[in-house]
């Protein structure tokens, strides 16, 4: 079965079903969910809005039915979605964009024009980023406000057509999607975190945009399912921080042979496997001094530094700060 609706229908039957719309995070009070209408299906958005015209939102829906949404001309922020499931697509007089589950959309501001929203019956899940040109220049323009020629077709005027290109997502896109999902955090430490995220997000599609536009891209994917192997290698040496299985072991156990795992690991997280486990620990050994429940020794001991002394010269060049101070630091604090 298919439903059709106007976008002002939609608009009533969401703001019916929200007349008061949760807060995702008692901490935080533009961390908002609003529930699916019961008509169209189960689920949430989650709405974020980390700063001034920049918004993150996290749809997840399991539709009863296809669902044609109207849509009318109007204003277009720049914006990128990844799906994670589902299926989305549009009909305007431009022709269709479609973005389907394992790929991504993005759009450039301009205006969007008139035409049919399509959304496939069962499960949805994506992660949509909303920003506003000013965002964007003031990250990337030049000491004239001006964008990098490969990047000003992002950015036009409110009566010329926007840009829109849809992709794969790459490996290291996926792993930071996964982050924001499964994002650990709360407050000001989870907004900090999440706008990290979607930071390194745009980073990563303005970075392909501008390969693609130059003709330049050299982004090779990877096999299907050897995602998933290093993902899976992740975390089993997650969960041995302080007795790490070796590389060759650690290749055993996912299934892939030493240089694949090495490769990928490499391309999915940008450093190599234990300078990634290294960076792990520290940030591990941070948080627990956090706590000011444990001494200095103990901590280096749970992480997996056999040297206390090692461990003092890692954590003081990673975070500025010998570790024993930063425990002193923390107790005062309290």
């Amino acid at each position: 079965m298919t439903i059709a609706i106007s976008a002002q229908t939609y608009q009533e039957i969401f703001a019916e079903a929200n007349e008061t719309p949760q807060n995702s995070d008692s901490d935080d009070e533009l961390d908002v969910t609003y529930k699916c209408p019961q008509v169209l299906g189960e689920g949430y958005l989650r709405r974020v809005e980390l700063r001034q015209n920049l918004v993150l939102e996290i749809e997840s829906y399991q539709r009863h039915d296809n669902l044609i949404k109207q849509r009318i001309d109007h204003p277009h922020p720049l914006e990128f979605w990844l799906m994670l499931s589902g299926q989305w697509w549009e009909n305007s007089v431009w022709g269709v964009n479609e973005t389907a589950a394992g790929q991504y959309g993005f759009c450039g501001s301009g205006i969007g024009v008139r035409g049919e929203d399509n959304f496939s019956q069962g499960r949805q899940l994506f992660v949509g980023v909303h920003f506003q040109p000013e965002l964007l220049q003031s990250f990337i323009s030049n000491s004239t406000g001006e964008l990098p020629q490969a990047l000003r077709h992002l950015v036009r005027q409110p009566d010329q057509p926007l840009h829109f290109r849809s992709n794969l997502m790459t490996p290291m896109m996926q792993y930071n999607v996964r982050d924001i999902l499964n994002c650990p955090y709360q407050g000001m430490i989870k907004r900090m975190y999440l706008e990290s995220k979607v930071l390194e997000l745009l980073a990563l599609l303005l970075k392909e945009e501008a390969e693609i536009q130059m003709g330049s891209q050299t982004h090779k994917p990877l096999k299907p399912g050897t995602l998933e192997q290093i993902l899976h290698a992740r975390d089993l040496l997650l969960q041995q921080i302080d007795n790490p299985p070796s590389t060759a072991e650690l290749a055993r156990l996912v299934k892939l042979n030493e240089y694949a795992l090495k490769c990928g690991f490499l391309q999915v997280f940008g450093k190599p496997l234990f300078a990634y486990l290294h960076d792990y620990r520290l940030e591990q050994a941070y948080q627990l001094l956090e706590t000011g429940e444990m001494k200095v020794s103990e901590v280096a001991q749970k992480i997996g530094f056999a040297s206390r002394s090692y461990f003092a010269a890692a954590f003081r060049k990673k975070f500025g700060v010998n570790p024993k101070q930063y425990l002193m630091q923390r107790k005062k604090s309290r």
